[in-house]
């Protein structure tokens, strides 16, 4: 994967030596210089004084950081789970919660986020932690709305660890709903979604809603 990563990217680094700081970006050449374009356009559409000195490296700030924004494209969550993957004579609950996501949704291009809560129940595999989280955040890292990318992360796990049943819940605030149209400042949003025993067995999902519970608005 991280070969594929490195085909579809050139790097440039930058070294702050007094700050003793050192920040790589990596992005599209092509795509950057396109969607600076592109960016320009849009100040030129929006702002009177679209030229003034704030706004002169704005496009290409922008271009890049759109490319970060949704760098999920670029990642296969399947293959960063089976890379990871372990045998292991496991059959509990293994809830991985508190995961902070940020992600753009689809319908105006402005940000969602919140946290997510991840369960498995091993059928003797295992996956190292970590990969859960990065699960998350490669679904997020995409134009998205809540409810399809609750339903990939499910989908993600079991199909890639084969458990015994999968759970993930997802809390987010939406600032198209915060900073526009109905402008309501506190509103969150839940989702879920289920398989296998989560879904069969009630008392399977009321333990993990519960150890969940205290976090849950």
């Amino acid at each position: 994967m991280e070969n594929k990563l490195n085909t579809q990217f050139s790097l440039s680094s930058e070294y702050i030596d007094e700050e003793q700081y050192r920040r790589i970006e990596q992005f599209n050449k092509e795509k950057t210089h396109e969607l600076e374009q592109l960016y320009s356009r849009i100040l030129q559409l929006t702002d009177p004084d679209w030229q003034r000195e704030g706004l002169q490296k704005t496009p290409l700030r922008v271009a890049k950081a759109i490319q970060f924004l949704t760098h999920g494209y670029n990642i296969d969550p399947k293959q960063l789970l089976q890379s990871a993957t372990f045998e292991e004579d496991y059959r509990q609950m293994v809830i991985v919660k508190d995961i902070e996501l940020y992600s753009m949704c689809e319908h105006h291009l402005i940000p969602f986020f919140g946290k997510a809560h991840v369960a498995y129940i091993s059928n003797g595999k295992i996956t190292g932690l970590s990969k859960i989280a990065r699960v998350v955040d490669a679904y997020a890292r995409r134009f998205q709305v809540q409810e399809r990318l609750t339903m990939q992360i499910r989908d993600c796990i079991q199909e890639s660890l084969n458990p015994l049943g999968v759970a993930v819940v997802i809390e987010a605030h939406h600032l198209c709903m915060m900073m526009r149209g109905i402008q309501k400042q506190n509103s969150v949003t839940t989702t879920s979604a289920f398989t296998g025993v989560f879904m069969r067995e009630t008392k399977t999902r009321e333990e993990f809603i519960h150890l969940i519970g205290t976090q849950l608005h």
